[in-house]
């Protein structure tokens, strides 16, 4: 076992037109490798909703430039997981929308089914293979609904839900959509057959509660297991009211063999204890609410970049976490997306919410472990992690007004350090001697080894 003291003392900076403040006591960090928690699956974005066709319609200089900004672990956040949306509405239904791999009856739940491919699926296919370009081998795909047909109510939307003797039929066309992937070279590894389940919305829903969802999870696993298909569930809207869904499907052993993810959004709660399970956990669905476009990294909308870098610190050190997945890359208009488009002008721009996101997901890479981490200091939210690799990576988010200063870094060799708050991307930083400062209202990585 090791256990590393790094000491730090706060950092007197003279403000213009003031006196330099008296200097503060030490502070302390400690990172603990003996003490080891969840394993780390990776952070990434979701493609639903054919909010990447906004990309593909950008010249091509352009669209490189966004697919650095979402991959690259040089240019941009080095994003490592897919989410992409299975449709369930016909072709032709609108634009915000995503098409059915089988979108009409086929005649009843037990005749011959009519698939139908286009080798695109509403841009995601060529997004998927973009992603595996950079490195990216984790595709989760998830349904928002069943067909309509397949439903009680006879809608893909405004909730409902599947009809028992539609069970089998929408195992096997969720397995189906898998395979139309593999036929295009990407591997699905995750599937979700629900998304929200304990939500009703206008656009496509379809309602399960946490015993139906175990229930189906019984009918589905056997199919994708035969598939090679690991089975996600249950993307509640909220991350208490995951552990519902959680706590069913792990008190019968037959689902509980099936489901490998448990899944959990962060809008009706945000994660602040793990989910009830020994199996990984994923924050897979989350976005500040708000009716504009916000650029900056501290401005206190709660749709900042230091919101998300709070929200994605919690998920991780207080939700346990394996993986982290923010709602949208990129959309247009008034958007909390990480990246807004406007097709007309043929321009994008870029939130600080991308590079809060960065910060973590392009130090620390799948396969990594969370270490022990604490901080005297209330006002650090301070985490780490060492790689597969043997680096270690340690956050810092300084939620204070003052800046501190690692004064003594010691037994993990070369140190690297990067800061990300309003003017700084992910931007190196020097190490004075041994210490490095440690900016207020800000976030920063430290890469040691």
């Amino acid at each position: 076992m090791r256990k590393h003291v790094l000491a730090a003392a706060l950092l007197a900076v003279p403000l213009i037109g003031q006196a330099q403040p008296a200097a503060a006591s030490p502070v302390t960090i400690d990172i603990d490798d003996s003490v080891k928690y969840q394993k780390i699956d990776g952070f990434g974005v979701s493609t639903a909703f054919r909010r990447n066709e906004l990309i593909k319609a950008l010249p091509e200089d352009k669209q490189q430039e966004i697919l650095d900004l979402w991959f690259s672990r040089q240019k941009g956040a080095g994003l490592s997981i897919l989410r992409l949306g299975i449709g369930a509405r016909p072709a032709g239904s609108p634009y915000d929308q995503m098409i059915s791999i089988q979108p009409e009856d086929p005649g009843g739940p037990t005749a011959p089914p009519k698939y139908v491919w286009d080798g695109d699926d509403n841009s995601q296919v060529w997004m998927a293979k973009a992603a595996q370009r950079y490195g990216v081998r984790r595709f989760f795909a998830d349904a928002w609904s069943a067909p309509g047909y397949m439903k009680d109510n006879g809608d893909a939307r405004n909730g409902g839900k599947l009809l028992p003797e539609w069970q089998q039929a929408y195992a096997n066309y969720l397995v189906q959509y898998t395979k139309f992937y593999a036929r295009e070279g990407v591997r699905i590894t995750d599937l979700g057959f629900t998304n929200e389940p304990d939500w009703t919305a206008g656009y496509e829903s379809m309602r399960f509660t946490p015993e139906e969802a175990a229930r189906f999870v019984k009918v589905l696993g056997p199919v994708a297991g035969a598939a090679g298909v690991k089975v996600a569930c249950c993307d509640s809207f909220g991350w208490d009211q995951a552990k519902a869904y959680t706590e069913a499907i792990e008190a019968d052993p037959e689902a509980a063999r099936w489901v490998r993810v448990h899944t959990g959004h962060s809008y009706a709660s945000p994660p602040t204890s793990p989910l009830p399970t020994d199996r990984h956990t994923w924050m897979s669905e989350w976005g500040p609410g708000g009716s504009t476009w916000d650029e900056q990294w501290d401005d206190g909308s709660g749709q900042d970049g230091m919101t998300v870098a709070q929200a994605v610190n919690d998920a991780l050190t207080l939700g346990g976490a394996s993986a982290y997945v923010y709602w949208l890359g990129a959309s247009s208009g008034a958007t909390r997306a990480f990246i807004r488009i406007d097709t007309t002008t043929q321009t994008y721009q870029v939130s600080r919410r991308l590079w809060a996101m960065a910060a973590y997901s392009r130090f620390i890479r799948p396969g990594a472990v969370r270490l022990g981490a604490t901080a005297s200091d209330p006002g650090l939210k301070v985490s780490a992690f060492r790689n597969a690799d043997g680096s270690r990576v340690v956050e810092i988010l300084n939620t204070g007004t003052e800046p501190v200063t690692w004064d003594r870094i010691k037994g993990h060799g070369r140190a690297r350090a990067y800061l990300t708050d309003q003017d700084n991307a992910v931007a190196p930083i020097p190490l004075r001697g041994k210490g490095v400062t440690i900016a207020p209202r800000a976030l920063t990585t430290i890469v040691l080894g």
